[in-house]
C-alpha cells in the first residue's frame, strides 16, 4: 500500500502538501542479526548474493548464490519469494546439492550466480559451478514444470578448462526482439561473451564460446568484469548490458552500456566500446550507475553489484546484493527502481524500493536541504554525500559550490553549477521521486540522473524549506 504523506515526515514545517503519495513503512529487516544464522526461514534478505529474478503467476522469485554468514553454505541454489518486491520469504534450495556432472568437472562446494527463465511451460535454471580463482568451470541447466521444483538436472551448457582464456560462470539467458535465444556469461578471465542458444534444448546452437562483448585488461588489478545481464527496452529499441566491476568484497560497482544489436557493440554514454581494453584509465569505461555509498552520518553500503533486471510491465527494477558498511561479511538483497533519462539511459534510485510510484512533484516541495553524491568512476569504494541547498527563486549552494536550479513541473530537476574546474560536469539533469528513506525511517524525496558527461548523481532531501 501507499499513503498520502505530509512533507513534515522529513522534519519540515510550514505548508502542508498532502497530494504526493509516499510509500508506507516497509518494516526493515534487522541488520547483522546473529539469531538467524542457522535458521534459514528467517533469512529473508540475509545471505543473498548474485540474485537472479523472475516474475511468475505465483509471485516474484529470486535465485541466488549459496553463501552463509557464520558457517559453510549448503549447496543447492537459494530460492526466495515475494508478492511485492519489498518483503521476501525463504522458499528452499532448488537442488539437493552439486549435480554430479558439475561436481566431477569443477570440484565445486557451492553453486553460484543462477538465472531462471521460462520457455513454454518449462522453467530452466542455469547455475554456475567453479572454485574461487579457477577457470575449470561449468554452466549447467536444470528444468522443472514448477518454479518451486522439483528440478531435474540436464547437465552441462558450457564448460571451460583451466587453460582456457575465459570462464564459464555467471549466465544470463535472454530472448531478443526477433525471438532468438542467447546466453551472456563470463567472469574476470577473458571477459564477457554471448552465444546463441537452441530454444528447444536451452543449450548452444554452435561450437565454441561465442562472441566477446565486454572485457578489461587483466594485466592490471583493475581488470575485473563479471555478472553480465542484458535487458531490451522497447521504447528506445536498445539492448542494455549491465556488468559488475572490481572486487566483490571491497569496491564492487555496476556499469551499463547499450547496443542496437544484442551481440553489440556495446558502448557507454561517451561512446566507449566495452571491449576496448586499450582505453586508459579502464575504470572510466561503462556508465557507473551504482557503487558503495553513504548519506551524511548514516551507516552506508559497500560493494553493491552482480545484478539482474526486471521489466515488470514497463516498470524496471535492478536487483542486486550489497554489503553492510558495519560488517562486510553480511550480504543483503536490494531491489531499486530504475528510471530512464530522456536520452534512453538507465539510472538507479538512491533508495531501496518500498512501493514508490513515479508522479508529478509539486515544485514548492523541492526547496530545502539535501544530501547529494556523485557516483564517480574515479573513486573506488564508498562515495560520501555532500550538502546541497535548493533555495527559493532557483538558487543553489552546497559542498560543490553555487549555481541555479530549474524544474519542468513534473519530475525533471536541472542543477547548474558555476565556476567549476575544467573537465567537471556543470549541468545535472535528474528525476525526482517520492521514496522511503531507509536510513531515517521516513518518506522523503530523492533524485537520480546524469550530468552532461554521463556521471550518475544522486540526492536525498533531508528537510524542506519552511515558508
Amino acid at each position: 500500500m501507499l499513503m498520502l504523506m505530509m512533507m513534515g515526515t522529513v522534519g519540515c514545517s510550514g505548508d502542508r502538501t498532502p497530494e504526493l503519495v509516499f510509500p508506507d513503512n516497509p518494516s526493515a529487516t534487522a541488520m547483522y542479526d546473529t539469531t538467524v544464522l542457522h535458521n534459514e526461514p528467517k533469512w529473508t534478505v540475509n545471505n543473498a548474493h548474485d540474485p537472479g529474478i523472475i516474475k511468475t503467476d505465483q509471485g516474484y522469485y529470486v535465485f541466488s548464490t549459496d553463501v552463509k554468514v557464520g558457517g559453510g553454505p549448503k549447496p543447492g541454489v537459494m530460492v526466495r519469494k515475494s508478492d511485492d518486491l519489498i518483503h521476501w520469504k525463504w522458499v528452499d534450495y532448488a537442488l539437493s546439492g552439486i549435480p554430479e556432472t558439475a561436481l566431477e568437472w569443477t570440484g565445486a562446494t557451492n553453486l553460484w550466480a543462477p538465472d531462471v527463465v521460462k520457455h513454454g511451460e518449462v522453467y530452466r535454471l542455469y547455475y554456475s559451478a567453479s572454485t574461487f580463482g579457477s577457470r575449470q568451470s561449468m554452466i549447467g541447466m536444470a528444468t522443472s514444470d514448477s518454479i518451486e521444483g522439483p528440478w531435474s538436472d540436464q547437465g552441462a551448457v558450457i564448460q571451460t578448462k583451466s587453460d582456457d582464456a575465459l570462464n564459464a560462470i555467471d549466465p544470463n539467458v535472454i530472448t531478443d526482439a526477433e525471438g532468438r535465444m542467447w546466453m551472456v556469461y563470463g567472469s574476470f578471465f577473458g571477459g564477457i561473451h554471448i552465444i546463441e542458444l537452441d530454444p528447444d534444448t536451452g543449450k548452444p546452437k554452435e561450437e565454441g564460446f561465442g562472441k566477446l562483448i565486454a572485457a578489461r585488461d587483466m594485466v592490471t588489478e583493475d581488470g575485473a568484469v563479471e555478472g553480465p545481464y542484458i535487458v531490451y527496452n522497447e521504447k528506445f529499441k536498445k539492448y542494455y548490458l549491465f556488468v559488475s566491476y572490481d572486487s566483490l568484497f571491497e569496491d564492487y560497482n555496476v556499469r551499463v552500456a547499450r547496443a542496437d544489436s544484442i551481440t553489440g557493440p556495446y558502448v557507454d554514454f561517451n561512446g566507449r566500446d566495452m571491449t576496448d581494453t586499450s582505453f586508459e584509465p579502464q575504470f572510466e569505461v561503462g556508465n557507473k550507475i551504482l557503487g558503495g555509498y553513504k548519506f551524511g552520518e548514516d551507516v552506508g553500503w559497500i560493494a553493491p553489484g552482480h545484478n539482474s533486471v526486471l521489466n515488470d510491465g514497463g516498470d524496471y527494477f535492478i536487483v542486486h546484493h550489497a554489503r553492510g558498511e558495519t560488517d562486510k561479511n553480511w550480504s543483503y538483497l536490494h531491489v531499486r527502481k530504475i528510471l530512464w533519462t530522456e536520452e534512453g539511459w538507465p539510472v538507479v534510485s538512491p533508495e531501496r524500493y518500498a512501493g514508490e510510484k513515479e508522479q508529478d512533484i509539486p515544485q514548492g516541495m523541492l526547496a530545502g536541504e539535501w544530501e547529494r553524491l556523485e557516483i564517480d568512476p574515479f573513486i573506488d569504494g564508498q562515495e560520501q554525500s555532500g550538502k546541497l541547498l535548493l533555495k527559493d527563486k532557483g538558487k543553489l549552494e552546497g559542498s560543490r559550490g553555487e549555481g541555479s536550479w530549474s524544474f519542468d513541473g513534473k519530475m525533471t530537476l536541472t542543477l547548474s553549477w558555476d565556476d567549476l574546474a575544467e573537465g567537471e560536469g556543470r549541468t545535472e539533469t535528474v528525476q525526482v521521486l517520492p521514496a522511503w528513506d531507509w536510513e531515517k525511517g521516513v518518506g522523503t524525496l530523492v533524485f537520480t540522473g546524469l550530468n552532461e558527461r554521463g556521471m550518475a548523481v544522486w540526492g536525498k532531501q533531508t528537510s524542506r524549506q519552511s515558508k
